[in-house]
C-alpha cells in the first residue's frame, strides 16, 4: 500500500493562498532556474530543487483535492495535472453535469473514503493530498503518513492555510530532509503515527 503524502507551496507565515484564492509568488520557484522540470519545458528550477522533486513526482499515483479545487480549475478539463494517473475528490455533491464518465476522476464523499480509493488506485505508489481544508481533514483522521513543504519566502498575513481548518496538535518527526532551492526550502517530515490521530492532551 502506497505511502499518504501532503503536499503543497506555503508561505513561511503557513499559508497557500491568500484570501481571494491567489497564490501570489508561492509558485515562482517552479520558474527561477534552468533545468527542466518536465517535458513541456515550462517548468524550470534549480538542479536542487529538480533532483528533490522530479523523484518525489514520479512516485505519486494519485492526488486527492477538494471540490473547490476541482472548480477552480475546472477539473483540469478531465486529465490529471502533472502527468498523475487518477484524481480522487472529495465532494458532498455529484459530478459536474456533462463530466465524461471515462475521464480518470473519482468522487467520493469523505475523506476516509478517498484515502481507501485512492490507495486502491495507486497500489505501491503515493497518494498525494493537496496541502489545505482536506488535507487537514486527512490529518486529522490519522492517515497522512508524511508531510511536505515547498517554503516560499514571503508573509501573507492571511488566507487560505495549509493544515486548513485543523485546530489540535499533531507531532512530527524532525524533518529528515531540508533543500535548498532558488526562492524555496524544500521541507519533508514524517507524522508521529502515535499521536498524529488524536490531539494532544493537555497534562492535568
Amino acid at each position: 500500500m502506497g505511502m499518504v503524502v501532503m503536499y503543497g507551496s506555503v508561505s513561511v507565515d503557513g499559508f497557500i493562498a491568500d484570501e481571494n484564492d491567489q497564490p501570489g509568488p508561492l509558485f515562482d520557484w517552479l520558474s527561477s532556474g534552468d533545468v527542466s522540470l518536465d517535458e513541456s519545458a515550462v517548468l524550470k528550477v534549480s538542479q536542487t530543487s529538480y533532483d528533490y522533486t522530479r523523484p518525489y513526482w514520479d512516485q505519486i499515483g494519485v492526488t486527492i483535492a477538494g471540490r473547490h479545487v476541482f472548480d477552480m480549475t475546472d477539473g483540469w478539463d478531465g486529465k490529471p495535472p502533472s502527468g498523475i494517473d487518477h484524481v480522487v475528490v472529495v465532494t458532498h455533491r455529484p459530478k459536474p453535469e456533462g463530466w465524461d464518465p471515462e475521464a480518470p476522476f473519482h468522487f467520493v464523499d469523505g475523506v476516509e473514503a478517498a484515502v481507501a480509493k485512492a490507495q486502491e488506485l495507486a497500489g505501491d505508489r503515493i497518494v498525494e493530498v493537496a496541502a489545505g481544508d482536506v488535507g487537514g481533514q486527512v490529518l486529522a483522521a490519522g492517515l497522512v503518513d508524511e508531510v511536505r513543504m515547498d517554503v516560499v519566502p514571503v508573509v501573507f498575513g492571511s488566507g487560505k492555510r495549509y493544515f486548513g481548518s485543523v485546530h489540535a496538535q499533531h507531532l512530527l518527526e524532525d524533518p529528515d530532509m531540508v533543500i535548498q532551492g532558488n526562492r524555496v526550502l524544500h521541507l519533508r517530515y514524517r507524522v508521529h503515527q502515535e499521536r498524529s490521530a488524536r490531539a494532544l492532551r493537555p497534562l492535568t
